[in-house]
């Protein structure tokens, strides 16, 4: 059978680039490596789903064409994801701009897009994987997509390993990298690639980073508020601030993962990248050397080790008297002004080498992919291959956390779905 769109990939902008491509009369066929839809939108959130969020500013996506996600998103954006929604049934539950189901079930978010689809007729074939598409020549040659079932044997039973389906307009929704084991593998690039586009290299955002200090065991689990700030060459290059979380590989917390796709791109290029906490954000160097001062006056029967209890976490504070070169159990009485300035540096200026990132099956997006310049930002068409539409995470647009993800899959995939439904040809 023919259809008018094919979308490849079941995942959130998939899902509402079909319904989209549906609601414009376009037949539509849905093409799932796994075994069902929405599986990565169903884990997202801690299963709450953070679908969207009020505050949309230019710096929560991040691309190397800082403009194009903004472009986007003026032609759909979340006043029209709130209402997409809430028209199949989703009521927003807002916290602090974060936006969930009321029924704070991901499920939800996924059932009412497949009720969606089912309404519309849009037809489904799971457990199969996209091998190959092929464009007939001219500007008008439909598309001849060919696949083959998943390796499992319950996958194939009952019909033929291999098949092929003829469109006029293809959509490339497969994701990008991030979570492979929920069906991000990476796939979508190599088709993208294979029709001419080129790929940006993917690398893991939203990801923890790793660290081979030697004191990371000894702080493993602590968790404190602070500001991240990213370094290399000895230049400032990425900051955030909030609670981290120190793991026996590295750093984690949502500070972290916010920074961590410029700290990915640094260590692809081979550059150096320096991790500086402040632990103490909102003292400056003078105001937390007049309080060490005080707390020393105060200490004089003392070690070093007992006065800075109740200061910091006491797993921290013994890192940090060490990487200032200060003995744990020295007398207070015989410490003085320089060593509380040496402590006061640290617990400012607290350094950790960055030696790479978790891999994608940590990560929650991918940095890189499709440049935005060769996609049209009103519709996501290809400017390379006429009738080829690409969304989502595959274009080189990644967001921060705070459902900016989710947001971006909506907006690609509707407008794409809404621009291929309405081809005719």
């Amino acid at each position: 059978m023919d259809y008018d769109v094919i979308v490849v990939g079941a995942g959130a902008s998939g899902l509402v680039a079909a319904i989209a491509a549906a609601r414009k009369k376009s037949r539509v066929l849905v093409i799932e490596q796994k075994d069902r839809a929405g599986r990565k939108i169903a884990a997202t959130g801690n299963d709450k789903c953070n679908y969207t969020n009020l505050a949309q500013k230019p710096e929560y996506y991040r691309s190397d064409d800082n403009e194009f996600p903004m472009r986007v998103l003026s032609y759909f954006g979340v006043n029209d994801t709130i209402a997409f929604f809430e028209e199949l049934g989703i009521v927003p539950k807002e916290r602090d701009g974060y936006l969930y189901p009321y029924s704070e079930q991901a499920s939800s978010v996924v059932q009412v897009l497949l009720m969606e689809c089912e309404r519309l007729k849009v037809s489904f074939i799971y457990n199969t994987r996209v091998t190959r598409i092929i464009k007939q020549s001219g500007r008008t040659g439909r598309f001849t997509v060919y696949t083959e079932a998943v390796s499992e044997p319950e996958a194939v039973s009952g019909r033929d390993k291999e098949a092929s389906h003829v469109s006029g307009r293809v959509i490339l929704a497969a994701g990008g990298c991030a979570s492979p084991k929920l069906g991000s593998d990476g796939s979508g690039y190599k088709l993208a690639g294979s029709l001419g586009h080129s790929i940006i290299k993917p690398l893991p955002a939203l990801v923890q980073l790793k660290s081979d200090e030697k004191y990371l065991k000894a702080v493993s689990g602590v968790r404190v508020i602070a500001h991240a700030a990213l370094y290399s060459q000895g230049k400032l290059f990425a900051e955030e601030r909030g609670e981290v979380v120190f793991t026996d590989y590295g750093i984690s917390g949502i500070p972290i993962m916010q920074i961590s796709r410029f700290a990915a791109k640094k260590l692809d290029d081979r550059k150096d990248v320096l991790l500086q906490l402040d632990f103490m954000p909102e003292a400056s160097y003078e105001e937390i050397t007049e309080l060490l001062n005080t707390r020393l006056k105060r200490s004089r029967s003392k070690r070093l080790n007992q006065m800075m209890i109740g200061f910091l976490n006491n797993k921290l504070t013994a890192v940090i008297i060490k990487q200032a070169r200060l003995n744990p159990e020295a007398e207070c009485i015989n410490l003085n002004h320089k060593d509380m300035e040496k402590l006061s540096c640290t617990i400012k200026q607290f350094g950790m080498r960055i030696t790479g990132t978790n891999s994608f099956d940590n990560a929650q997006a991918t940095a890189g992919g499709i440049p935005a310049h060769e996609l049209d930002s009103k519709t996501l068409e290809s400017k390379l291959v006429r009738g080829l539409y690409i969304t989502g995470e595959l274009i080189d647009v990644d967001g921060t956390c705070g459902g900016y993800n989710l947001q971006w899959a909506w907006s690609t995939g509707y407008l794409a779905g809404s621009a291929a439904g309405d081809r005719k040809q």
